[in-house]
């Protein structure tokens, strides 16, 4: 495409375009304000804004999709915002909720999230644009998603606001929790892609019906369900690696035969030439 018809396109960009960086926008916001709520002590309403962060993140990606919009600057700017929204955001918000108690150590668990998010964060773009990678990446994620890990280092904070006052005073081991959760980020654990998940024209039904239960029981019992989402997460990782070992172990046979192909055509040039007496 020509220069001049890049920038005419540039100049009339039509507004439904700029949509999912419109979302991302409003993801950073809420993710800053659940900072505000945090030091004001707000606790709920800064757990909320982190997880009205993560729907605006979940659903910015589908709509460049959708609409042909995706762009090197929007990904980016989502890398960005997933790193204010769910690794500072969260970084700040647990550390004034329970590991201020542990002095320095819980500041250090604290930066330690953080760095482990953003590691995680420059890895995925990386690996993103890496052809092989990406094939991976349809089924599975290397590492737990930062969104996602955002939500296991809130568990803790799910049991608080779900009743649960006393777990406060476990602030050792909601540290070791929540360091290991930043470990999971950066590992090279498998880890279920569920957006890439396919379903049947005759599961529809069904599937709608548990959309509507589910937000049914997420209004009634917000807390508990997060909880127990965190808690089927958490199972799903065993489950993941297993699959994808799985998948390695049958894809052998096919890469191998590539590699004996690849290395017969390399060889087949030079074979019919004669050495020289």
């Amino acid at each position: 495409m020509p220069m001049s018809d890049r920038r005419r396109q540039l100049r009339h960009l039509r507004l439904v375009n700029l949509a999912p960086n419109a979302l991302t926008i409003l993801a950073v916001c809420a993710g800053f304000w659940a900072i505000r709520f945090a030091i004001q002590a707000k606790f709920e309403l800064a757990t909320i804004m982190i997880i009205v962060a993560a729907v605006l993140d979940g659903l910015d990606g589908r709509l460049a999709r959708l609409l042909k919009s995706d762009t090197d600057i929007g990904a980016e700017l989502d890398s960005l915002s997933d790193f204010l929204s769910f690794g500072v955001a969260p970084g700040v918000l647990l550390y004034l909720w329970v590991l201020e108690r542990l002095g320095g150590l819980g500041w250090a668990i604290a930066l330690v999230y953080v760095i482990c998010c953003a590691l995680r964060l420059a890895r995925f773009n990386v690996m993103r644009r890496e052809p092989e990678q990406s094939r991976l990446l349809k089924r599975f994620f290397v590492g737990v998603p930062a969104p996602l890990g955002a939500m296991l280092a809130l568990l803790p904070l799910f049991v608080f606001l779900a009743g649960f006052a006393e777990v406060r005073r476990f602030a050792i081991a909601i540290g070791i929790y929540i360091a290991i959760v930043a470990l999971l980020m950066i590992s090279r654990i498998a880890t279920f892609a569920f957006k890439n998940v396919a379903i049947g024209r005759d599961q529809i039904a069904l599937i709608l019906l548990a959309v509507a239960l589910f937000a049914t029981a997420l209004v009634s019992h917000t807390w508990l369900v997060a909880i127990a989402l965190d808690i089927l997460y958490l199972a799903s990782i065993p489950l993941a690696m297993r699959a994808k070992r799985r998948l390695v172990a049958a894809d052998r046979p096919r890469k191998a035969g590539e590699r004996r192909a690849s290395s017969a055509r390399r060889k087949t040039p030079t074979e019919g030439k004669k050495s020289p007496e």
